[in-house]
């Protein structure tokens, strides 16, 4: 799909959308509960569709209601059939399903194969996939998909880097409810998207999962420390809310930075959420920020450039990359790494976005992005390398551009926001939409 955006200030109110994250974590949770939840979930997308499919696969059961979905529990089968039957997982282009998925069919002990579509093949399993075999999963080789997994993990210590994905750690906790043992993961610090760890325990914890969270020493090396005692079971809280969702509220907060002002309701300004730090970012690059109960606010003002760690929050680094292009000065984003693991090379993508809307971004060393401050940008031809938040990124910077902007693989924003170019159109978006697969 050919996205072509019209130079239009957007502006006005906006609803955020249910927060992805949370999703995920709360319809696992709820799959392995020992009764019915009620999860009020008002949107979905394609990773979300993924993660209810494999959930389904696995004998749970979504129906849809007028607030989102009664969610009734996976029911254990008898150990004969359960150790002969073969379970078809199909997790699309979600990374979060696929590795929230695999420690929790292999603390089930089932024989699974998970298939994968686009670029998640290529995203690394390393050194997670290791650790699991040591506790007695077999795998397929790393690499080759479908991946199958059969044996069965029964807890016990694992010791992860910290500089690894956090949905790694993320997938063994969830999963600890399901292990015949205590679960006890180390992970090395610092610990890049903590808050995403953070995210999860909350998660636990409305179902009755308490996580003890500590920092250790051992042999001179730091770790933060997570344990799940043996005899914890999913507990149904009946009743649960998702949390709108801070990473693509980001891009709408970021529009109102540009101009007369975006605000954005269904916001939880005490979020486990570690993007809801937008704000804060947004503040300190001289836009106005409000916030009134659930709602949050940005307007223009005077716009510097900032130099900002992003190694916790680097869903964060596109839509500030906007308001980095139309600041003055140099901005730098330190701790971007992660980046080139996502669904695209997002540091690439990213750089080549800002080149072609005619301002200057570029990579220094291993972790930093620079972004050279225009006060305006051109509008031009961006490539959404199939990446849901350079084609959303790339949508709101246009907006304030000079000139009309095309924008190629604009399909991609259904991987996590299926409706944003209504939203777009719902603050003044100006947006042509071709289909190009005819």
């Amino acid at each position: 799909m050919l996205a072509t955006i019209i130079p239009h200030e957007l502006s006005g109110s906006i609803g955020s959308v249910t927060s992805k994250s949370e999703a995920h974590r709360s319809f696992i949770c709820a799959a392995f509960a020992d009764g019915i939840t009620d999860i009020t979930c008002h949107t979905a997308s394609k990773d979300i569709d993924a993660t209810i499919a494999c959930l389904e696969t696995l004998g749970a059961h979504f129906a849809k209601t007028k607030k989102g979905y009664r969610v009734s529990p996976i029911k254990k089968p008898k150990r004969v059939l359960f150790n002969l039957r073969r379970f078809d997982l199909n997790c699309g282009e979600s990374a979060s399903t696929l590795r929230f998925l695999l420690p929790l069919v292999c603390a089930l002990g089932r024989k699974v194969e998970l298939h994968v579509e686009g670029t998640l093949a290529h995203r690394p399993l390393t050194p997670f996939y290791e650790e699991l075999v040591s506790h007695g999963a077999r795998l397929s080789p790393e690499g080759s998909y479908p991946l199958s997994a059969s044996g069965q993990i029964k807890g016990g210590r694992f010791v992860l880097p910290g500089n690894i994905s956090s949905q790694f750690v993320s997938g063994l906790l969830m999963a600890a409810p399901l292990m015949e043992q205590d679960l006890e993961v180390l992970v090395t610090e610092p610990v890049e998207s903590a808050p995403y760890i953070d995210l999860t325990c909350s998660v636990l914890a409305k179902f009755g999962v308490g996580v003890e969270k500590t920092h250790v020493t051992e042999n001179d090396t730091e770790y933060l420390r997570f344990y799940v005692s043996e005899n914890v079971c999913y507990q149904t809280p009946g009743l649960l809310e998702v949390e709108g969702d801070w990473s693509n509220a980001a891009f709408w907060l970021t529009a109102g930075a540009l101009g007369s002002g975006v605000e954005v309701t269904n916001l939880n300004m005490q979020s486990k959420q570690g993007d809801r730090t937008i704000l804060a970012a947004l503040s300190l690059v001289g836009a106005r920020v409000s916030r009134h109960g659930s709602t949050a606010a940005t307007m223009y003002d005077h716009l510097r450039a900032i130099q900002l760690n992003v190694a916790d929050t680097p869903d964060l680094v596109p839509p500030l990359a906007i308001v980095a292009a139309f600041a003055e000065g140099t901005s730098k984003f330190i701790g971007v790494q992660r980046l080139r693991l996502k669904e695209s090379d997002r540091l690439q993508s990213i750089t080549a976005a800002i080149g072609a809307l005619g301002a200057q971004a570029y990579i220094e060393g291993d972790d930093t992005l620079v972004i050279e401050g225009h006060g305006s940008l051109d509008g031009g031809s961006v490539d959404g390398k199939s990446d849901h938040r350079i084609v959303m990124m790339a949508s709101v910077a246009a907006s304030f551009a000079n000139d009309p902007t095309t924008i190629t693989h604009a399909e991609a924003i259904a991987k996590s926001y299926p409706t944003f170019f209504e939203d777009f159109r719902v603050l003044g978006g100006n947006v042509e939409l071709t289909d190009t697969t005819e």
